[in-house]
């Protein structure tokens, strides 16, 4: 059976440049907490996982095509660009890279996407006989679990990985169901406003009864509580909104061929893999 491993490099970066609990600088005064970060969490992440292939897949910069829908799409997040390059996970994004290539992943960054997209894209383009792990903390990607695909969220000795039965325990709806569960709800770390008078609870038991955000809207009027019957009806056009914004549809071209990317586990640890690239 062929595994493949897909790892969200902006979001683990991301993760272990404001996690680590301290800024660590090398003998050279380098800062190198976020590479130090990333490559130990990433091994972590292979020894749990066992990939055959893998990949790790980077936002590019570039105009995203979700703000022309709604210009406040992730509009709540921080603004690097009065801040000194140093401060920021970016810096350390050529190491990061570099220590990649030391290991041997493929890596690529998006140019007219986003990662989400090119994850869609593996999960809806695997060959038939392969597995696909998505490690990310980006809960979108629990719209792409089926039986073959998961989602690995890495926090250490608590990290979880969700399957089909841990979507529908958890929030109670098929993962197929997670975008228009989240277009009721919202997502405010993407500044995504949901429904008023619909939380997790009632966005359950609607989808429970009609299936999809589309069953409930062509289905509003049936809905017994007024208050969320009104507030649904007023909010049609800002949900199918929220739909377009947050469903993956997988349509883009993969920057590598699944069959391309065999990985061979190395016996490299942290320390080195941070002195073959001059860190240490």
């Amino acid at each position: 059976m062929n595994k493949l491993l897909l790892v969200d490099g902006s979001n683990l970066l991301f993760q272990m440049f404001f996690g680590m609990p301290a800024r660590i600088v090398n003998a050279q005064g380098k800062a190198i907490q976020g590479t130090l970060g990333f490559v130990g969490a990433l091994r972590k992440i292979i020894r749990m996982t066992s990939p055959t292939h893998l990949a790790v897949l980077f936002d590019g910069e570039h105009e995203n095509e979700r703000t022309a829908l709604n210009a406040d799409y992730k509009a709540n997040r921080p603004d690097y660009s009065q801040t000194p390059e140093e401060e920021t996970p970016f810096s350390q994004l050529p190491d990061v890279y570099a220590a990649l290539d030391y290991m041997g992943i493929p890596h690529a960054e998006t140019k007219t996407c986003e990662t989400d997209d090119w994850m869609a894209s593996y999960a809806e383009q695997l060959p038939e006989g392969w597995d696909l792990v998505i490690s990310s903390f980006d809960s979108d990607f629990f719209q792409l679990i089926s039986p073959r695909v998961s989602v690995l969220r890495y926090r250490g000795e608590k990290t979880m990985i969700h399957t089909p039965e841990t979507i529908q325990e958890k929030f109670g709806i098929l993962p197929q169901q997670y975008a228009d569960f989240k277009s009721l709800t919202g997502d405010s770390a993407d500044n995504i406003r949901g429904a008023r008078h619909v939380g997790p609870k009632t966005a359950a038991w609607l989808l429970s009864i009609y299936g999809s955000l589309d069953g409930i809207l062509q289905n509003v009027t049936s809905i017994p509580k007024p208050a969320i019957r009104e507030a649904l009806l007023q909010d049609s056009d800002h949900l199918r909104t929220n739909y377009r914004l947050i469903k993956l549809t997988g349509a883009h071209a993969l920057p590598f061929a699944p069959e391309d990317l065999i990985f061979t586990p190395k016996d490299h640890t942290t320390t080195e893999i941070l002195k073959g690239i001059g860190l240490r």
